[in-house]
């Protein structure tokens, strides 16, 4: 088996056995936060911070356009090299996001961490920093879960290892939650979180 089959096989496999109530739960958990304008925050290393980037323009826009008075209030804590890079020299690269956290952010208000180990100092910051404050917080996770995996309320985790994926699969996830909130924008009846 050549390395392209490998991969879409794995793939495969990864989509076909995976059960999506949890994601159906984060689903609901981001709806509600839009009803109540409270705001998103997003946040990963490396391709995981791409993502996070990304997803926030589909909540920020993609979600409402067409369908919805406004977008949710989104922030991908990843998206400002000046802020990133001040905290890290300043402080420790494992405060970034906590410390913007600490700024902009409200109770009731939700984060969500993708990372592929769950181990990263800063993702763990993040989601106890968060926690502290009131927040909701989720993880989309790959390998084993890492510590991420204790830590967070809602946990979205593809038992992976290979990074490659576990990054497609958190904006397989984010594509999900944005198609899921198409069709059920803000105060249409949200179904209680589990």
């Amino acid at each position: 088996m050549n390395i392209f089959d490998e991969y879409s096989n794995d793939l495969q496999q990864l989509l076909q056995n995976t059960n999506w109530d949890t994601v159906e739960n984060l689903a609901r958990t981001v709806q509600n936060c839009w009803n109540s304008d409270n705001q998103l925050f997003l946040c990963g290393n490396g391709g995981s911070a791409g993502n996070a980037i990304h997803l926030a323009n589909d909540f920020v826009y993609g979600c409402g356009a067409g369908i919805a008075s406004k977008g949710m209030r989104v922030q991908a804590l990843s998206a400002n090299p000046a802020t990133i890079t001040c905290i890290a020299n300043d402080v420790s690269y494992a405060s970034i996001y906590s410390i913007q956290l600490e700024a902009f952010a409200q109770t009731d208000d939700v984060l969500i961490v993708f990372s592929g180990s769950g181990n990263s100092d800063n993702i763990i910051e993040a989601l106890s920093s968060a926690k502290r404050m009131g927040l909701k917080t989720a993880a989309v996770l790959g390998y084993d879960g890492g510590k991420a995996k204790n830590i967070a309320d809602i946990v979205v985790h593809f038992p992976i290892p290979h990074m490659q994926i576990a990054e497609d699969m958190q904006l397989v996830v984010g594509h999900m939650i944005m198609r899921w909130l198409r069709k059920n924008p803000p105060h249409s009846k949200a179904i209680p979180e589990t």
